[in-house]
């Protein structure tokens, strides 16, 4: 969480007055095409089994979230933590046979149960 807290400063800092023009001049329409590259370059390394690459590609997409999301903040769209609040949330209630009651013991029950719980979500209308 250090290292993640660490970034979110980062991010912060290149965006601040004193910080890089160019990162500053980035607006949230400027993302998409920004998240697709690093996506993409992940995606290269994975097909190509070029492991050693994978992982300054993860974290090169990584950063443009954390971008994306200090942009999105800075417009008044949302705020990181709420991001990371909702996420959680997310995982830990379509994850039920890991933090609930259910029981998933393949990766065929666990697939089926994440999407009846994900429809359940869908039907009460806290679905995200």
């Amino acid at each position: 969480m250090r290292k993640f807290k660490k970034l979110t400063k980062l991010a912060k800092r290149l965006r601040s007055p004193n910080g890089c023009p160019w990162d500053r001049s980035l607006k949230l329409d400027d993302m998409p095409e920004k998240l697709r590259e690093e996506i993409e370059e992940v995606i290269e390394a994975i097909d190509k089994k070029d492991y050693e690459n994978l992982q300054e590609e993860i974290g090169d997409v990584l950063f443009v979230l954390i971008l994306t999301a200090r942009i999105a903040e800075e417009e008044g769209k949302l705020k990181m933590k709420d991001v990371l609040r909702g996420i959680e949330q997310k995982i830990i209630s379509r994850h039920t046979w890991v933090f609930g009651k259910d029981k998933a013991n393949t990766p065929e029950e666990a697939l089926a149960k994440w999407k009846e719980n994900k429809s359940k979500e869908a039907k009460r209308g806290t679905l995200k």
